[in-house]
């Protein structure tokens, strides 16, 4: 059975805000997406043992990938020094949280119990044109678990900006208090090192 700790690190969006005109309001297309990224992940999950930690990993990223926006995910959780770094550190930033982030669920969707998903065909609309899309991780035994996505879209569709544990514990949050303290003490690099350490970590 998948554990507390695997769905806060696995998935969770942003707290709920009251509805506003959006152009996501009767579009299926948000919802679209993180059905295909929770079909992946369970197809991970069932083939886990056998697929092994790299098996997983080789799995998951594409569909990670899609369904993310993780360079922008990556600004948000650096903060407002983001538009001092130069390019070159900034893509090592992208490229080292998106390692993490594709090895965290490598890492924690290893194995099936009998879980499935449920995702609201039908998002909310939320603040400048986002939505957000209610889903329930619910276990064969045990209570369900609520995961609220919230999606914006650009240039690539409708993708995940962040994930929130029963609509109020924002993963971007978490990490950018997180990588804010990195960043003061070692700076932008001590980021890049720290993350690719955490991901060599979760592989074992």
């Amino acid at each position: 059975m998948i554990s507390r700790r695997t769905v806060i690190a696995a998935a969770t969006v942003a707290a709920m805000v009251p509805g506003l005109p959006s152009d996501a309001a009767g579009d299926d297309a948000p919802a679209a997406t993180i059905s295909a990224y929770c079909d992946a992940l369970l197809a991970a999950m069932k083939e886990g043992k056998a697929l092994g930690f790299k098996g997983r990993y080789d799995k998951l990223a594409p569909a990670i990938r899609r369904a993310f926006n993780l360079p922008q995910m990556t600004r948000i959780a650096v903060g407002p020094g983001w538009t001092n770094l130069p390019a070159d550190q900034q893509k090592q930033l992208i490229d080292a949280f998106s390692d993490f982030s594709i090895a965290t669920y490598a890492n924690q969707f290893d194995d099936y119990s009998g879980e499935r998903f449920e995702v609201d065909p039908k998002p909310t609309p939320a603040n400048n044109g986002d939505a957000i899309v209610n889903t329930k991780l619910i276990p064969k035994n045990g209570d369900l678990v609520a995961l609220n996505y919230l999606m914006r879209k650009g240039e690539n569709g409708w993708q995940i900006v962040d994930v929130y544990l029963s609509g109020t514990i924002s993963q971007l949050a978490a990490r950018r208090a997180e990588f804010s303290a990195v960043i003061r003490r070692d700076g932008a690099a001590g980021l890049i090192d720290v993350l690719r350490k955490k991901a060599a970590q979760l592989a074992g």
